[in-house]
């Protein structure tokens, strides 16, 4: 990804995701990275950040975007991506 503005290491939590910009007239396929951080000092709330790999689309300009999650907010998201994440696993072992 060049141009990238998050920083991406050794503890990135996903760094190769197939994902999708959709805006009006237009939907583009790219690589992402996403990441989940929380501040080291003063936690007060958990950052998940997606960003697109801009070399990869026409119509947005390089970017990242950013969700300022409450513990609470951070906790019903994690208990969602387990019910579908479980949904979508019981449905690959019905086939």
């Amino acid at each position: 990804m060049a141009d990238r503005i998050m920083k991406v290491n050794a503890y990135t939590t996903l760094d190769l995701l197939d994902a999708e910009a959709e805006g009006h007239g237009f939907t583009e396929e790219a690589f992402a990275v996403l990441n989940v951080t929380s501040p080291r000092e003063n936690p007060d709330h958990v950052s998940l950040q997606l960003e697109l790999d801009n070399t990869e689309l026409e119509h947005l300009p390089a970017h990242a975007e950013t969700v300022r999650l409450s513990p609470g907010e951070a906790r019903e998201l994690a208990a969602d991506l387990e019910k579908h994440a479980e949904t979508v696993e019981a449905a690959a072992e019905e086939d």
